[in-house]
């Protein structure tokens, strides 16, 4: 019989909470095969199984569990089920000669909406608006009963898969990485000078070359050409230029950064996390948003690791993906500031004594007014704006024209 403990995943980590088991108690497993999924106060990670054999569990899911406690036992010594060893003999024999039973029907859910087989073929037949649908299985999975309840009661809404007219309330035990985020977000509100500054930014010119390049960009590279990479290289110009919204306190000291780790903010169905984009003023606009891209998926499908989350030195939040206009984002201690973007939005503006309406985005820089004074908080965030509204500018961070004339 081997153990299987609980991994170390950080020096300053004693626990971790079991999400979910990937392999059934006395399941065969072969050797290196993912039987967990754990979840630490940074990251969710995978236990593999480190030799082959008939699996045993330790603890349930939900549990939190101590860093070399067993998480589960293993029986090397059993023999293989008959039944998984033909499978594999005869996986390659004859696999046409009959036709399957039934087969999937085609459906018509969009492909960022996570449903069960079932609920997505009622979906499809029944022609239903998904976001109508209150989904109540797990991480955000519509199930069944939630699209047979959108369909009896049409413009009532129902709470978690609730009867109309519950009172129920349900306990659920926060997870580490929810804790995590309340105790660092009060934390940044209670040690910091936190302040607030505004502008907005005429996003016409981008869009432009979005529309312009964008399949040529993807031909090219592989990825969508996105808005990030712009402003994550508009903030990586304009840290070199205000080195003090791009530094720490520590201790009586200031930590200055000669580089951009720009932190960008995810949220995913177990809270908000922080994977951080390295050495942005070195990479290109396809470099950035192919490293997006990874993150992003990794975020999604709960694969980061602590490399992925630890350090940054400055973040960049994206709250317009969800509709907001403006907002005051919390700094990412102990990072100095962090840039919040916002929904685009047609707005009239003032131009040359014409108004002219334009699409216009509110930018939002919280900073720690102990280290960035108004004069370097408004100055970056002025500075990110002209580059923004001059893309241009992005290459070599001057006017082409002042760069000609050694202005």
């Amino acid at each position: 019989m081997i153990s299987i403990k609980v991994p170390t995943v950080g020096e300053s980590i004693t626990e971790v909470t079991l999400l979910k088991w990937t392999k059934a108690e006395g399941a065969w497993v072969d050797r290196d095969e993912v039987i967990a999924e754990l979840e630490s106060e940074k990251a969710t990670f995978e236990v593999n199984a480190e030799q082959a054999g008939v699996l045993f569990h330790k603890a349930n899911e939900g549990d939190s569990i101590l860093i070399g406690a067993i998480l589960a036992d293993i029986d090397e010594t059993a023999a293989k089920p008959a039944a998984s060893t033909a499978a594999e003999e005869n996986v390659n024999v004859n696999t046409t000669a009959a036709a399957p039973v039934s087969q999937a029907p085609v459906t018509a859910v969009p492909n960022n909406v996570k449903a069960t087989p079932v609920a997505a073929a009622i979906i499809a037949d029944k022609n239903i608006d998904t976001t109508q649908i209150k989904a109540s299985g797990y991480a955000g999975k519509i199930t069944k009963v939630d699209v047979l309840d959108a369909l009896n009661n049409p413009g009532k809404i129902q709470f978690a898969g609730q009867e109309l007219f519950s009172r129920n309330v349900r306990p659920e035990k926060m997870s580490n990485l929810r804790k995590t985020i309340s105790r660092r977000l009060v934390e940044a509100k209670n040690t910091t000078a936190m302040l607030t500054t505004f502008n907005e930014v005429d996003m016409t010119a981008i869009m432009q070359i979005r529309k312009e390049f964008k399949d040529k960009f993807k031909e090219a590279h592989g990825v969508n050409l996105g808005f990030m990479s712009f402003f994550a290289k508009a903030c990586a110009i304009a840290l070199s230029e205000w080195p003090t919204v791009n530094a720490f306190i520590d201790g009586d000291q200031l930590l200055y950064h000669d580089y951009a780790d720009i932190s960008i903010a995810v949220s995913t169905p177990r809270g908000l996390t922080v994977p951080v984009i390295r050495n942005v003023e070195s990479l290109s606009m396809a470099e950035i948003e192919k490293s997006v891209v990874v993150l992003a998926g990794k975020a999604r499908d709960s694969k980061l690791t602590t490399e992925d989350l630890t350090g940054g030195t400055f973040t960049i939040t994206n709250g317009g993906v969800f509709g907001s206009l403006m907002s005051t984002p919390i700094i990412n201690i102990p990072q100095s500031a962090i840039l919040g973007m916002h929904k685009i939005q047609d707005r009239p503006m003032a131009v040359n004594g014409e108004v002219k309406i334009l699409p216009m985005m509110y930018l939002a820089l919280s900073y720690d007014h102990r280290i960035i004074d108004g004069r370097e908080s408004v100055g970056f965030l002025v500075r990110v704006k002209a580059l923004l509204e001059n893309p241009s500018l992005l290459l070599i961070g001057k006017d082409p024209v002042a760069s000609l004339l050694e202005l």
